[in-house]
């Protein structure tokens, strides 16, 4: 597909009326087995635009929006945006006490919870490209989550990227929406890339894998957009469906994974990675390029990334799309590496490297092990204080059956990484403390009590 980036100037809040003048009567969501088209959306948000105009929201007010994966959302999302107010998506799974203090920080001037219907708004407020057209929140996996104000040119190219260059996506392509759109991941590369690319978004509210295969199957989707999780629980059902392309990002994906996927849904998957502090897509396999399975692909939307030289191997971003207020490279927290080609290699988080008796341990690299087990369906492995090593290692695994047995699995990681780090313990849970959009929040996984577990 082609077509040129940033068309009205990096402004975001026109794409929505450039799609549906551009393709009025496509589909441009799916949403509870309706087809809502183009030139009907931009309507709706036309019609959002009225209701918060009228609820006295100008040009720069904060506008935030507590709503699932709904038509809603989108109408009040690029309604907002006309009118010149900054958007603050809330995710609805969030605890109350966290919708809250989002909302005190963003100091936003309306709560949009539910549809809103005024009369339309034509046109749109005179906005430029490094005007913040959205605050996110990070999501909080190491720390307090602060505060990312995003601007118009940032979102936008972005979006464009990954519609035109990163994933090549069709007019007549279906994306699988399950993402919450109030996720950077949902927000640019779900619904602004699809509105971009003129397709067409299933929405989804809660993922739940059986529901989700019946949607692909009788939706047509033809692009799954997700993260690890899905497709490991998509993967559980037995059950296959055709897929034309399948783009994970959100959290690593273990490369037995990534196989096993392909292989089911006879697609091809594109790992990327991607930063709220970025407005999306930092780094990806692209398609129409070579493919590397376990790398996170090449720079996007006119990015670079290089390593950081005093022996951390810290991954450095510099983008066009970074976040406002924020000059030059952003140290991103995460350890990798650029092979020959450029492509990056993930190896961990900075903080969640496990120092044992003066040897570096990479979690991922023990997980990738453990994820290629039968008896495996999801794995964390940690560092855990010990007197004598200063940390030791321990896995948790989530058994995929019975049969899954502890020694086993140690024996078994033993014999397929270095001496030290293999884990010492390896205990069965149930499940793993999550965030809103489905991460593994390890920092509220109780180490001490792993410490004396036996």
């Amino acid at each position: 597909m082609s077509r040129s980036h940033t068309t009205s100037g990096g402004n975001l809040a026109t794409l929505l009326a450039e799609a549906a003048a551009d393709a009025p009567g496509r589909p441009a969501l799916l949403h509870d087995g309706q087809r809502i088209v183009y030139a009907e959306l931009d309507t709706l948000a036309a019609r959002a635009a009225g209701a918060l105009r009228d609820r006295g929201v100008r040009p720069g007010d904060r506008v935030a929006l507590a709503l699932p994966n709904r038509p809603d959302f989108v109408a009040a999302y690029h309604g907002a945006l006309r009118l010149g107010a900054i958007v603050v998506p809330i995710n609805p799974l969030l605890s109350e006490r966290e919708q809250h203090e989002r909302i005190a920080d963003a100091d936003a001037r309306v709560v949009v919870s539910g549809p809103l219907d005024g009369a339309p708004v034509d046109g749109v407020a005179g906005i430029t490209g490094d005007d913040v057209a959205v605050v996110l929140y990070s999501s909080g996996t190491t720390g307090s989550p602060k505060r990312i104000e995003l601007t118009h040119a940032g979102l936008r190219l972005n979006a464009e990227y990954v519609a035109y260059d990163a994933l090549q996506l069709h007019k007549d392509d279906v994306l699988f929406g399950s993402a919450p759109l109030a996720h950077v991941f949902a927000m640019t590369g779900c619904m602004n890339a699809a509105l971009a690319a003129r397709a067409c978004l299933a929405l989804v509210e809660r993922f739940e894998p059986h529901a989700a295969l019946d949607l692909i199957e009788h939706g047509h989707v033809t692009v799954f957009m997700g993260v690890p999780a899905m497709c490991v629980a998509l993967l559980a059902t037995g059950r296959s469906a055709p897929l034309r392309l399948a783009h994970i990002g959100g959290a690593p994906l273990a490369v037995e994974t990534l196989h096993a996927f392909e292989e089911r849904f006879g697609t091809t998957v594109l790992e990327g990675y991607g930063m709220t502090e970025v407005g999306g897509m930092a780094t990806s396999n692209h398609a129409g390029r070579e493919r590397k399975p376990g790398t996170v692909g090449t720079p996007a939307a006119g990015g670079q990334v290089r390593i950081e030289s005093n022996g951390t191997g810290e991954v450095l971003l510099l983008s066009p799309t970074i976040m406002r207020g924020h000059d030059g490279w952003l140290a991103t927290g995460d350890v990798g590496y650029l092979d020959d080609d450029g492509y990056l290699h993930l190896v961990d988080r900075k903080k969640d490297v496990i120092l044992r008796g003066g040897y570096s341990v990479y979690p991922r690299e023990i997980e990738e092990v453990l994820f290629a087990h039968p008896h495996v369906y999801e794995a964390v492995v940690l560092g855990v204080p010990d007197e004598r090593l200063g940390e030791e290692v321990v896995a948790l695994v989530v058994p995929a059956d019975p049969a899954c047995d502890p020694v086993e699995l140690q024996a078994y990681a033993r014999e397929r990484v270095a001496a030290y780090a293999y884990p010492r313990r390896v205990v069965l849970v149930d499940d793993f403390p999550r965030s809103a959009t489905g991460k593994i929040l390890r920092r509220e996984i109780d180490r001490e009590a792993l410490r004396t577990h036996s």
